[in-house]
């Protein structure tokens, strides 16, 4: 199977071997590439059913349908896939870091790469976005029904900014894995639940966002043990350590320290994620076979590779579509909409969800197209900004677009200046990286 980095920093021959072996194959994994697509089939179906849309008396309404639904929090415990996410993840930077690092590439430029990559997508998604809502806005959409659009657009962009964070400590995060491994971890657990300890202590809320650094770190790290080639646990032990973590979480919501909706676990992030992460990872292990078996089918295998080539851009996109069907479906049905959670509600669902899939595929589609054509204006960031400095500057550009966006989503200005941002840090990233990285 693919493996993690050498411990050595210098050159290293593709037969050497040690604690952690030597660097990944440039094979993918199937089960890795089967998986982080379904996790993406989830989170777009999932924000997908949370769209709620009727008229009451006369006005439009724009709300997250499955607040309301008794049997949320249950649901939570197979949707809430964001915890696999990442440490499918950490997996796939491991290999991608090692394989780069063995060919001589430094640190700096790897994160520029990576910044590229997740940018691309995210700009021009954002762009549009702002373009919609100053077109809602421009043809007499009330102003708070744009603001809730707005919104709503705007919450899943935490990930980006997380994601990029994470992405940019793989080089230091790696290093501390082969040098200690365990350590590493507990290290990372003590933080967590420390925050997670002064956060319930102190009832303030705001200590617990140091957990949006912390708990997603340990469980990429989750990722890089996937990723070790040191002796593999036993399927026995696997589905052990499964169970003791979700009855360990069972017990924690049940005590009312932890919410039992794993998706409010999100704002702010807590242990339950990581006790949540640790149990998908050992299913994952366990339904390994399965998966590579079931990518062998023709049409399971195309799927995903079209879903893994164009991921961030699903990402990106899936949002602004749902809202567009939103719209639509208020402008064509109206009145006759049937109300949210309702019986006739849940039997559209499945004509919904279609739809869905169908719109978001023929986005992605041209938007793909166009990124993959585009070519980043030549600036004189070299001149501006040394290389290796490169990267800390795009990636404070890329956080402070997406901060913005996610403070003031509701409004159209917060997403022009949140595409400047973003538009800024790919272009450093691009002029600086050159070429980017398979």
């Amino acid at each position: 199977m693919t493996t993690l980095i050498e411990p050595r920093t210098t050159r290293i021959a593709p037969a050497a071997s040690a604690t952690i072996s030597a660097p990944a194959r440039s094979r993918r994994d199937p089960s890795i590439d089967l998986a982080r697509a379904w996790c993406l089939v989830v989170v777009v179906a999932l924000h997908a059913l949370m769209v709620g849309v009727s008229l009451v008396d006369g006005a439009p309404v724009l709300e997250n349908a499955l607040e309301a639904w008794s049997g949320f929090a249950a649901f939570t415990w197979v949707a809430q896939i964001m915890p696999l996410f990442f440490v499918l993840g950490g997996f796939s930077s491991a290999t991608q870091w090692g394989r780069l690092r063995a060919e001589g590439v430094p640190a700096h430029r790897y994160v520029l790469m990576r910044v590229r990559r997740l940018l691309a997508p995210a700009v021009t998604a954002m762009a549009a976005i702002a373009v919609l809502l100053l077109g809602l806005l421009a043809v007499g959409v009330p102003d708070d029904v744009v603001a809730i659009a707005g919104f709503r657009m705007s919450q899943p962009l935490w990930f980006l900014g997380v994601y990029l964070l994470c992405t940019a400590l793989v080089p230091l995060m790696t290093a501390a894995h082969r040098a200690a491994p365990r350590a590493t971890l507990a290290g990372l657990v003590a933080l967590v639940v420390g925050v997670d300890v002064a956060r319930m202590s102190t009832g303030a809320d705001a200590i617990g966002f140091a957990n949006l650094l912390f708990v997603w770190l340990l469980v990429q790290q989750l990722g890089f043990r996937l990723a070790d080639d040191r002796a593999r646990t036993s399927r026995r032990r696997l589905l052990a350590i499964a169970v003791g973590a979700l009855v360990a979480l069972a017990a924690l919501c049940a005590s009312g320290l932890y919410s039992p909706d794993l998706l409010e676990n999100l704002n702010p992030p807590t242990a339950a994620l990581v006790l949540l992460g640790i149990a998908q990872l050992c299913l994952f292990e366990l339904a390994r076979p399965a998966l590579r078996r079931a990518h062998g089918i023709r049409a399971i295998r195309a799927a995903t590779t079209a879903i893994n080539a164009r991921a961030m851009t699903i990402y990106s996109w899936h949002m602004l579509v749902l809202i567009v069907l939103a719209a639509v479906l208020l402008l064509g049905v109206g009145e006759a909409l049937p109300t949210p959670l309702s019986p006739e509600w849940w039997a559209t669902r499945a004509a919904w969800l279609a739809a869905v899939a169908v719109a978001v595929t023929a986005v992605v589609a041209v938007a793909g197209r166009r990124e993959a054509g585009a070519r980043m204006p030549s600036v004189a960031t070299r001149a501006l900004v040394p290389a290796r400095l490169a990267a800390p500057v795009a990636l404070s550009a890329a956080a402070a677009g997406v901060l913005v966006v996610l403070l003031a989503g509701s409004s159209p200005l917060a997403w022009i200046a949140g595409a400047a941002l973003l538009a800024s840090a790919l272009a450093l990233a691009t002029n600086t990286a050159g070429a980017p990285g398979r």
